[in-house]
C-alpha cells in the first residue's frame, strides 16, 4: 500500500509560479514512475507530466516548456516546478505513483488556482 501526500497548492496570479509537492510513504513498495495529473472545474483529468525511476521525463503538452517535474529517489519525493502559470492551469493536482507491480496509487489532491 502507498500513501501520497500533496503539498504546495494556492492562489498566485498569472504568470507566477508555483512548486507542488508528493511525498510517498508505506512499506513492502518499490516505485517505477512518478507523476501528476490535474482536473480543472468541468473538464476531464489530463496528464501534466510523469518521471520514471531513472529521470526519464514526459508532459503534457499544455505544459511543455512551463513545467519541469523532478523526484527524489532516496526520499520517495516528487515535485512540480510550475512557471509562467495561466489562469487555465486552474485546478486539482494529483500526485500519482505506479509501483513496480504495476498498482496505481494517487493523492488526495492540492488546489491550484491561477487568477487572471
Amino acid at each position: 500500500q502507498v500513501q501520497l501526500v500533496e503539498s504546495g497548492g494556492g492562489l498566485v496570479q498569472a504568470g507566477g509560479s508555483l512548486r507542488l509537492s508528493c511525498a510517498a510513504s508505506g512499506s513492502g513498495f518499490s516505485i517505477n514512475s512518478m507523476g501528476w495529473d490535474r482536473q480543472a472545474p468541468g473538464k476531464q483529468r489530463e496528464l501534466v507530466a510523469t518521471i520514471t525511476s531513472v529521470g526519464s521525463t514526459n508532459y503534457g503538452d499544455s505544459v511543455k516548456g512551463r513545467f519541469t517535474i523532478s523526484r527524489d529517489n532516496a526520499k520517495n519525493m516528487v515535485y512540480l516546478q510550475m512557471n509562467s502559470l495561466k489562469p487555465e492551469d486552474t485546478g486539482v493536482y494529483y500526485c500519482n505513483a505506479v509501483t513496480s507491480r504495476r498498482l496505481a496509487y494517487w493523492g488526495q489532491g492540492t488546489r491550484v488556482t491561477v487568477s487572471s
